[in-house]
């Protein structure tokens, strides 16, 4: 398989996943989701917020360093939010819009970008002001891995609820080997 088939089903897996924990937030009220649970961003709310700004931040600087990329200009032109480190609770109603949009750039960059573009080296600058050169592909397995890791903290936070928010393994989503 190659990278921009795996990317791109893992640009959709992260778009399928984050509207199931969408949907089972959006069941809770204010109070419930801003819930310091102990997590490492404290409340379920703060978690999704961290995992949006982080995916910002990294979409920006492929933005940045690949100003032919087309998908990318939705996130070119938006304000880049401000990493979430601690308890931060935004409002949720405009964060899911903000989610479901980042989703489809997302789709919309894998399906853009080739298997070429992902051996380019990706220039940037981390949010500390260091430089780095890597490969445009280890950055974007990077970029996805972050967003399981947290997720699974939301589905866990979720889970001490006693909230399901159902099948959440990516095998879902490969399609089955005809004959």
């Amino acid at each position: 398989m190659s990278l921009k088939a795996d990317f791109e089903l893992m640009a959709q897996y992260n778009q399928w996943m984050n509207a199931r924990l969408y949907a089972a937030a959006a069941a809770l009220d204010e109070a419930e989701l801003r819930a310091d649970r102990g997590a490492f961003f404290g409340s379920i709310l703060a978690t999704l917020a961290h995992i949006h700004a982080a995916d910002m931040h990294w979409l920006k600087r492929f933005a940045a360093a690949m100003p032919g990329v087309a998908s990318l200009d939705a996130v070119r032109a938006a304000l880049l939010p401000p990493l979430v480190r601690g308890i931060v609770s935004p409002d949720f109603g405009p964060l899911r819009a903000q989610r479901e949009a980042l989703d489809a750039v997302f789709v919309a960059f894998t399906r853009e970008a080739t298997d070429a573009l992902y051996a380019r080296p990706l220039r940037y600058a981390n949010t500390a002001g260091e430089s780095h050169c890597k490969r445009a592909g280890l950055v974007l397995r990077h970029v996805f891995n972050h967003q399981t890791h947290h997720r699974g903290q939301v589905t866990t936070l979720f889970s001490q609820r006693g909230i399901d928010v159902g099948v959440t393994d990516l095998s879902a989503l490969i399609p089955e080997c005809a004959g």
